[in-house]
Parts: structure tokens; sequence; C-alpha cells
């Protein structure tokens, strides 16, 4: 189970938001061990692109090397779709990498609405996951 606070969720919904049409990425740091997300890392999405996210490779290895000088450790890894709903994609299974991660999907089909959800993504099997948001 994800358990979140309020304000990091507010903080992926509006990148979401933000880069709207484009999807939007980024992690959300915590203490090594604790599968707490603590730290809102937004990314660039290097690919631009209306259905599909990448990491700038320098950025992330810029980001890899800072969470590791902090004893952090990726708990959330985000991105937002679109146009579909919030369920990984096959590219979105084939390229998650990190077994321990929180996979955060939110849709920004609609305007008006969103839809948040999470899971678990281990060597490309998808396991939705419930989402406790803490205030």
């Amino acid at each position: 189970m994800l358990r979140i606070r309020r304000e990091l969720v507010d903080e992926i919904v509006a990148h979401a938001r933000r880069d709207h049409p484009d999807e939007a990425c980024g992690v959300i740091a915590g203490p090594e061990g604790s599968d707490s997300p603590e730290r809102f890392i937004p990314m660039l999405n290097a690919a631009r692109s209306p259905t599909f996210y990448e990491f700038d490779s320098g950025d992330l290895l810029k980001l890899y090397r800072e969470m590791a000088a902090n004893d952090e450790v990726p708990v959330v890894i985000y991105h937002s779709h679109t146009a579909t709903e919030a369920y990984p994609s096959r590219t979105d299974a084939n390229i998650a990498a990190e077994p321990d991660a929180h996979y955060v999907l939110v849709s920004t089909r609609e305007p008006d609405v969103h839809e948040f959800r999470s899971y678990r993504i281990v060597d490309a099997e998808i396991t939705e996951e419930p989402v406790e948001i803490l205030d």
C-alpha cells in the first residue's frame, strides 16, 4: 500500500496539469529502507510526448547521485497519461526498473477531474495497490 501526504499528491497532479498535453514525470525520494515518500522531484520529460515519458539520462544520473549522497531511494516514480486511464502501458511496464518503487499514474484526460492510482511493477508484471492519502 502506498501511504502519501496530500500535498505530494497535489504536487503530482499540478505537475501533470502544467505539462499537459505532454506526459509529466518525476520522483518522490524518501529515506532508504523507509517506504516513506518525502522529497518531491519533478523531472523533465525528455521525450516531450503526449504518449510517452522518458527521463533525461543526465538528469537521472544527477538525481541518483544526489539520492545516494542523502541516503535516499526513489519511493515513488510517477508520470501522467494525458488521454487514457491511469494504468501502465506495456512500455511503462517494460521500462520499470525499480522493483521496490511505487509507480504512480495520474490521468489528466478530463479537464476538471483526475485519476490517481499506484502500482508495483516487477519484471514487467503490474499489480495495482491501494493508496492512502494522509492529511
